[in-house]
């Protein structure tokens, strides 16, 4: 995403969500934990902006995406969302589902990896908002559901069709959104759903851990890989390894590849600049 901006001055308060920021890791909590973290449309809204400062401002160099209280997020709220969509026109609706589709979108392209810490319900959008992060850490108490069609939609909600045969397989995305049936910790590991998992209430503090890692790597090269891996899921190998080679080549005259070269003929840790 470009870094240039215009005249909006930077969001200080987000209604709708909690962000802090340390060191390079910005954290983002879902913070409606009586609801089970449910998503309003100001929640997917600040989402979509949120994320879009964030890769503007290029002080971020990893995502953490959690849920307050007892679980990760149980998708959208159905008094505020689902009661107001059937009150809404065609035009409204397709805006609506536009937003939604614009986060998994901003999830996918913003130039720095996301990770999902998951803990209990992972449902309907916030099945789709996890299987968007590019890495998911959860502990046995996850459990995920992408219920669309359990409400009479389509399952192919957010792009959930689009990418959950990419990281689940074929099969495994046709029963998981057709039946909207509940995958549990045990099996989402077993079928790829899940990047790891770890004990019963580790989730925050291993996803810390990671992003703690990846924010002091070399952020330039965290951040071609993911471009890469997004905009190759549909090209020919042709035009897959000429984008490789365009990119290698950029990044061969990057400051992080010649400081790599340093560190290595001094014997030392590279001090990456992501640049």
């Amino acid at each position: 995403m470009s870094p240039f901006t215009g005249s909006a001055p930077r969001t200080e308060e987000w209604r709708h969500l909690r962000l802090t920021r340390h060191n390079g890791v910005a954290t983002v909590t879902l913070a409606r934990p009586e609801k089970l973290n449910a998503l309003t449309f100001g929640a997917y809204a600040d989402l979509r902006d949120l994320l879009a400062e964030l890769s503007r401002e290029r002080s971020v160099r990893a995502l953490v995406l959690g849920g307050e209280g007892r679980g990760f997020c149980s998708g959208g709220d159905v008094d505020e969302i689902i009661g107001a969509t059937l009150a809404m026109d065609t035009a409204q609706l397709l805006d609506f589902n536009r937003m939604t589709g614009q986060v998994v979108r901003a999830l996918r392209e913003c130039p720095f990896p996301v990770i999902a810490a998951i803990h209990g319900v992972a449902a309907g959008a916030g099945a789709v908002l996890a299987l968007a992060a590019d890495f998911r850490i959860a502990d046995p108490t996850a459990r995920f559901a992408f219920l669309f069609t359990r409400v009479g939609l389509s399952g192919g909600d957010m792009g959930a069709a689009y990418l959950l045969p990419r990281v689940v397989g074929l099969g495994h995305a046709t029963r998981l959104l057709m039946l909207g049936e509940t995958v549990r910790a045990p099996e989402a590991e077993r079928i790829g759903l899940i990047s790891e998992l770890v004990d019963e209430g580790d989730t925050d503090t291993r996803a810390e851990d990671l992003a703690r890692r990846l924010a002091d790597g070399p952020a330039l090269a965290y951040a071609q890989t993911k471009a890469l891996l997004t905009a190759e899921l549909d090209m020919p190998l042709a035009a897959a390894v000429e984008l490789d080679a365009a990119t290698q080549a950029l990044l061969m005259n990057g400051e992080d590849y010649a400081e790599f070269h340093a560190a290595f003929t001094e014997k030392r840790p590279p001090t990456w600049q992501g640049r």
